[in-house]
């Protein structure tokens, strides 16, 4: 009877120590394959920053506009068809002081270019969930950069660099240091599957292990930003 049980502990253990095993390949494979891709991530982003800056200014000035013309439509029901806006009157708009220290307004710029980049919408178009919020984010960032306030500005650069303005509550899970059963380090392992099958689906991974030089791919984002700048003038443009 003895003799059985110490079988079992020890096909038990056997089974635990492959866990174990499998798990820490799989950590090291999804650490690799984040890494290169975030490398190629951050490349990209240097070579379109412009572009991706330029997208994301008119996309909230696309919806700003939209929602002025919703507020004004509202209006005009309350007063009646044959209301019309007062001539003269024009819409307020932030603009920088233009007797700005050369200094200040170069700083200002430094870190509304650097957050901008750190938490552009696109950085998360394959997470749909961070998308709402980094346009949020943006859409301050702009906002406070126009104002030209370089305090405040400096403040929502370091928010928006140390990661707190994209922390969402995750799911975590928590378990003692002794618990070592067969079922928790199944799911473990099956959590670094899931994660590696996303990292592995991700458009920017597959362009860099699939293309012969993945450089080429920069040309390709720049015509396809072009077009999208393009069309977001059109739609910015006033009548």
């Amino acid at each position: 009877m003895l003799e059985k049980k110490q079988a079992n502990i020890d096909t038990n253990q056997q089974n635990q120590f492959v866990l174990k095993a499998e798990i820490e390949s799989l950590q090291k494979e999804l650490e690799l394959i984040e890494q290169e891709t975030n490398a190629f991530e951050a490349l990209l982003r240097s070579k379109l920053a412009e572009e991706l800056i330029e997208v994301q200014e008119l996309r909230i000035l696309y919806k700003k506009r939209k929602q002025l013309k919703k507020e004004k439509r509202l209006e005009q029901k309350r007063r009646g068809k044959n209301y019309k806006e007062p001539v003269g009157i024009k819409l307020a708009c932030n603009k920088q002081d233009s007797t700005q220290n050369p200094e200040n307004q170069k700083e200002i710029k430094r870190l509304y270019r650097e957050a901008m980049l750190h938490v552009h919408p696109d950085k998360f178009s394959m997470d749909e969930e961070k998308i709402d919020l980094a346009t949020e984010v943006t859409s301050k960032l702009i906002n406070t950069y126009q104002a030209g306030n370089l305090l405040e500005l400096k403040l929502l650069h370091r928010h928006i660099t140390s990661g707190n303005a994209m922390n969402q509550t995750q799911e975590t899970t928590t378990t003692s240091k002794t618990s070592t059963s067969d079922l928790y380090l199944k799911r473990e392992k099956e959590k670094l599957e899931a994660l590696l099958f996303a990292a592995k689906s991700k458009h920017t991974y597959k362009v860099l292990t699939g293309y012969p030089n993945p450089n080429t791919f920069i040309d390709e984002l720049k015509i396809f930003y072009a077009d999208k700048i393009a069309k977001l003038r059109k739609r910015t443009r006033r009548g």
